[in-house]
């Protein structure tokens, strides 16, 4: 089983920062990726961020330079840092953890219950 805990959203001003935090609970899973998403009404879901379990990170073009994503694998932990925030950053936020059940082969994909992060400009 795996439950996924978002902190951190809310509203900022154009230029400020936030930080998003996610915990994965886990029982008999092991996660492989962790990372955000973030979708506005009438879009599809957008990859924010994603962090591999050796470290690797992927980050879309659109905040490369301003957002840095972490994790602590011992706590199942990913954060997401936010810098020099834009209106167009304006979204739900969604924590996604990709976990395998131990002893299977199959990865499955599992989401947070989102948090909204608005700017204002």
């Amino acid at each position: 089983q795996v439950q996924l805990v978002e902190s951190g959203g809310g509203l900022v001003q154009a230029g400020g920062s936030l930080r998003l935090s996610c915990t994965a609970f886990v029982r008999s899973f092991s996660i492989n990726t962790m990372g955000w998403y973030r979708q506005t009404p009438g879009k599809l879901r957008e990859l924010v961020a994603v962090i591999s379990k050796d470290g690797s990170i992927n980050l879309a073009d659109s905040v490369k330079g301003r957002f840095t994503i972490d994790r602590e694998n011992g706590k199942n932990i990913v954060y997401l840092q936010m810098n020099s925030l834009k209106s167009d950053d304006t979204a739900v936020y969604y924590c996604n953890v990709a976990a395998r059940r131990l002893g299977r082969d199959e990865v499955l994909n599992y989401w947070g219950q989102g948090t909204q992060v608005t700017v204002s400009s």
